[in-house]
């Protein structure tokens, strides 16, 4: 079997990222985005999905953080698309609920090659520190499409802000793991269509 891996670089006026991902890793992580909030999440995720992932971000933060995590959500979903290839013999759909502390999310993944994000927090703050909240949808809605994902999220609720987006990307990583495992019962493209 083919190692699922992959390296994306991107270079704009705006942003210069690389990003490398391991699907068959252990978790490790090496993030430095600029943006704190964003590296946590990130290491959160890298860890829970299992994935190995490596990224390196500079973007113009003196203007805001959107072009930096909106085009890190674009690299990633590249990455992940690149890593699955044909996505012959995956597991193709994950679901996983996962709470912390008072916060519960629930993501699902279909891996069908149709990508579509649905976005729905219960938790209405905007911000944590300086970083600006809402571009988590940005980053999600970028991700899904470059990944060719179907991307359900729904944090549904919890008081804290900081514990809401945590319980949503180790929801998306649990749900991630799941989808892009290997099945050892899928001897072809998971789909009707025999392609996806």
């Amino acid at each position: 079997m083919r190692p699922r891996k992959a390296q994306v670089k991107r270079a704009t006026r705006e942003t210069q990222i690389e990003v490398r991902l391991n699907l068959d890793g252990r978790g490790r992580h090496d993030v430095a985005t600029g943006v704190p909030f964003l590296n946590h999440m990130l290491e959160l995720f890298s860890r829970h999905a299992l994935m190995d992932l490596r990224v390196r971000a500079r973007g113009d933060l003196a203007v805001d953080a959107h072009h930096t995590v909106e085009d890190l959500g674009l690299c990633l979903g590249q990455a992940l698309n690149q890593a699955l290839g044909n996505r012959r013999g995956i597991r193709r759909y994950g679901c996983a609920t996962i709470p912390m502390d008072d916060a519960l999310s629930r993501v699902v993944v279909d891996l069908g090659g149709r990508p579509y994000l649905v976005y729905q927090v219960a938790n209405k703050r905007r911000s944590i520190m300086n970083f600006d909240v809402s571009l988590i949808e940005d980053f999600l809605q970028a991700f899904s499409v470059q990944a060719r994902m179907n991307l359900h999220v729904a944090q549904l609720y919890g008081r804290e802000v900081h514990h809401a987006y945590e319980s949503v990307f180790k929801a998306l990583a649990r749900a991630l793991r799941q989808a892009a495992e290997r099945d050892p019962r899928e001897m072809g493209i998971p789909s009707s269509k025999g392609t996806l």
